[in-house]
């Protein structure tokens, strides 16, 4: 009933949003009497405001034309690699990149959101790497016969990706990591460790990762730990109606993890909303447009089956299975002491609400048998969650910082041996 009740509740406002659109135009239209004697601004910008906010939303495109490095501008270039029904792999690259520029997989969170949430980190990153990113499905889009995806699955589809990276560079990749991947790519590369898989990642960064959410918890931690795991069997997980080609398949909706996001900070959204309004009064279309870009890219969502929710719910939220040691992969037991020559860079946001302060720096210490020269934690100082991998100081403060440990870490792995 919960999808169908959306479904029916998105249909009325995708027909208010399409009639809000028209009226907003009629009413700046000079040709008009409101827009001819100027005082159609304030219902127009109004009904603006309100069409945008309704408007149905795709999945967007990454978009990424160009690339500006050391103060030229190159043409990029993007393809799907890899292609497998819950997710692609897609490479970036641009002709003003060495031959052997370091190669590294941004891991994008599923969570509701599509992979392009990250189109400033790869834009960053692109400057001076090949860049792959996992492109995660719309679990509403896979049909029933494609099977389950949980985190086994997430894990492997990761072990995967890096094969493939190392095998067509011949090299170790890096491993990015932004928010909730976190703990499957850190798994990931305990498994590839243990079994001295040759390419297994030369660095894992991880940028406000739920590693262990005892640490500080958030009210997002606080949500999970206060009900039992039925509940969210119960209530926030539903079937693909028929409308769609993964009709029948069980899934957390991504319109329920908007809500959820927005609900977290909703006197933020609604000011912002008020900010888009005045902007549009006052004709600062460049401010207003770029609360539009925002806000096309937060509500585009999508779903993710419900077996890797609940999954995530139970081993990351409520038993804090990594950081346990009881994190268990295909029913063998992640060890995350085989982890001895992948650099670990740990990135936290002094005012992150989502991951608080020391749930991602928890990782280093669960790695006692790497090198202590190889870890690393950096604090941004009065950045939020998105501040961590996207805006001015991600590119300005905080991707240096990235750079230079993959740059560090390049090198040292050319010194050594590759086991395998």
């Amino acid at each position: 009933m919960l999808y169908k009740a959306y479904e029916l509740q998105r249909s009325l406002l995708n027909a208010a949003s399409a009639w809000a659109s028209i009226g907003a135009e009629l009413f700046a239209d000079r040709r008009f009497p409101p827009g001819f004697f100027g005082w159609g601004q304030l219902p127009a910008s109004a009904l603006d405001v309100f069409a945008h906010a309704t408007q149905p939303r795709g999945k967007p495109a990454f978009g990424l034309r160009t690339v500006e490095a050391d103060g030229a501008v190159h043409p990029a270039t993007e393809a799907n690699v890899i292609h497998k029904p819950f997710g692609d792999l897609k490479r970036f690259s641009h002709a003003g990149l060495p031959a052997d520029a370091p190669r590294l997989l941004i891991v994008a969170p599923m969570s509701g959101h599509y992979a392009t949430l990250l189109r400033g980190t790869v834009e960053r990153m692109l400057e001076r790497h090949v860049v792959y990113v996992t492109d995660w499905a719309d679990a509403k889009l896979v049909p029933l016969e494609a099977g389950r995806f949980d985190l086994d699955d997430y894990i492997d589809y990761l072990i995967e990706f890096l094969e493939h990276i190392g095998e067509e560079s011949g090299r170790r990749p890096h491993l990015m990591a932004v928010c909730q991947p976190s703990v499957p790519a850190l798994a990931a590369t305990a498994v590839m460790a243990g079994a001295k898989h040759r390419h297994r990642p030369a660095s894992l960064t991880m940028m406000g990762g739920p590693v262990d959410t005892r640490e500080s918890p958030t009210a997002i931690n606080d949500h999970a730990v206060t009900r039992p795991h039925v509940w969210f069997q119960h209530n926030v997980i539903t079937t693909v109606p028929a409308s769609y080609p993964g009709a029948g398949r069980r899934v957390y909706p991504g319109f329920v993890q908007l809500a959820s996001f927005m609900s977290m900070n909703l006197d933020s959204h609604v000011m912002s909303h008020y900010a888009l309004f005045n902007h549009l009064v006052e004709g600062d279309g460049e401010s207003a447009d770029a609360t539009k870009a925002f806000y096309d890219e937060y509500r585009a969502v999508c779903d993710m089956t419900a077996e890797f929710y609940l999954q995530t719910v139970d081993v990351v939220f409520q038993r804090h299975a990594l950081p346990q040691g009881e994190f268990v992969h295909r029913g063998k037991r992640v060890e995350l002491g085989e982890i001895a020559d992948t650099a670990l860079l740990a990135i936290e946001g002094e005012r992150d609400d989502i991951s608080g302060i020391g749930q991602t720096r928890a990782a280093l210490e669960l790695a006692p048998n790497l090198p202590e020269a190889m870890k690393r934690y950096h604090l941004a100082p009065e950045v939020g969650h998105y501040g961590i991998f996207n805006g001015s100081k991600w590119r300005q403060a905080i991707a240096p910082v990235v750079e230079d440990w993959i740059a560090a870490h390049e090198v040292k792995r050319a010194r050594l041996k590759v086991v395998g």
